[in-house]
């Protein structure tokens, strides 16, 4: 019966529940679509304040910037090392199988006027404005759009100001991490309502686009989602193996997350949840703090693989031959236009619609022949996205020495010395 009322069991319920209901009713299943937006944007709500707390409190906590920064530089270098073997990743399984190969499609047949919206939104989609927008106009304006990188410098500056305060400002500190603590338990209300979001969500997925419409690009998605697959347990589990973590029991521990982010098709969905177990399982408040929302925009595997495989198969279902040249610079484009490629909606297909303006010789009207599908790969990238910013939380945990082990399998075996549990 405890089993029946766990979290995970009814989110997963949702989900079948979901597809089935879209299903047998398609005209009410685009109408849940509500439920799955507000479940997102009651999580949304919290995120701004919980991050800027966790960050506060972290850094006024440890009061050392050239530790901050430190830990930014790995957090970086990380998420550019990984993120550049993903999209490389991607690009070799599509030369492999092929997925596009004898569709013989006429760009030109194709109605581009579904996708026209994310082509225009391409064009501004540049990495100077993404930059410039790091820098909040006013520090409500972040806060009142939500923009994490926006709120993340903002933190980092008032927490390195409160830090200088020294014991002046010791009852601030402490006011923050109170109200840090309230707003994850109102998280932990707000998660009570995952099973309703997750089907809302589902429900409109698939009475919206239908299962019949994966069956012409089935092999697509076959491609992606094993590419997906591939990368966790080829590149992500050896890291953390050498992080000291059992990548199967890590799997296990944030099955609750994992399920949410599929149901909803956002990894925002679960990130203060991802915070505070992260912070509970050993992982210092302060890398938890600068690791996760930075590695949002920065650290997006399962986003990078997208790309890369929808460029190439878009190339071979139109019949466009690309040289080495071609393919090294598409890389060398998403290297940069990725990592702008969070907190939007339909950021994925902005960004690859970005990527093929600057590519003429992939036409941008293709991108209607996927359309229908890519919200079909988006419960991928946002799993590999999660997964891989979890892991990388870690490395960095281990890098600075702030990974508490025996803490960790204490939390991970519920309290027991057990080794059934552990993530270690």
């Amino acid at each position: 019966m405890k089993f029946f009322k766990s979290l995970h069991f009814q989110v997963f319920a949702s989900i079948i529940i979901g597809i089935v209901f879209g299903y047998l009713y398609p005209a009410l299943g685009t109408e849940m679509k509500p439920l799955g937006d507000a479940f997102i944007k009651l999580i949304k709500m919290i995120i701004g304040p919980i991050i800027f707390c966790t960050i506060v409190c972290g850094i006024a906590g440890m009061g050392d910037m050239k530790k901050v920064g430190r830990v930014g530089g790995k957090a970086l270098l990380y998420f550019e090392a990984v993120t550049t073997f993903s999209l490389f990743f991607g690009i070799l399984l599509v030369e492999v199988l092929k997925p596009g190969q004898g569709m013989n499609i006429d760009p030109s047949t194709l109605d581009a006027s579904s996708v026209a919206a994310y082509a225009q939104a391409a064009q501004t989609h540049t990495v100077g404005q993404f930059f410039m927008n790091i820098i909040p106009n006013t520090v409500i304006d972040a806060f009142a759009k939500g923009e994490i990188l926006q709120i993340l410098l903002f933190s980092i500056i008032f927490g390195w100001a409160l830090s200088k305060m020294g014991e002046k400002g010791r009852p601030l500190l402490q006011i923050i991490n109170d109200v840090s603590q309230t707003f994850f338990k109102i998280v932990d209300i707000i998660m009570k309502l995952a099973p309703v979001g997750t089907f809302g969500a589902m429900a409109f997925t698939i009475g919206a686009y239908g299962i019949g419409s994966l069956s012409n690009l089935l092999k697509l998605l076959g491609t992606f989602y094993l590419a997906c697959f591939l990368f966790l347990m080829i590149i992500i589990g050896p890291i953390a193996k050498w992080a000291g973590i059992n990548f199967f029991h890590y799997l296990n521990y944030f099955k609750e997350e994992l399920l949410v982010v599929f149901g909803t098709a956002s990894s925002e969905s679960v990130l203060p949840r991802m915070m505070e177990k992260l912070e509970k399982l050993g992982c210092s408040k302060s890398i938890v703090g600068l690791v996760i929302p930075t590695g949002y925009s920065f650290n997006l595997d399962g986003t990078s693989i997208y790309l890369t495989i929808a460029a190439i198969f878009l190339a071979q279902a139109t019949n466009t031959d690309l040289t080495f040249t071609q393919e090294a610079t598409i890389i060398a484009v998403l290297l940069l236009t990725s990592k702008g490629a969070s907190g939007v909606t339909g950021s994925g297909f902005i960004v690859l619609a970005a990527t093929l303006s600057s590519m003429p010789s992939i036409p941008v009207g293709a991108l209607a022949l996927i359309f229908g599908v890519d919200r079909f790969m988006t419960q991928g990238r946002a799993l590999t996205n999660l997964v891989g910013n979890g892991i990388a939380t870690f490395v960095v945990a281990r890098w600075e020495n702030e990974l508490d082990y025996d803490k960790m399998q204490v939390i991970a075996s519920n309290g027991k010395r057990s080794t059934k549990h552990e993530l270690v």
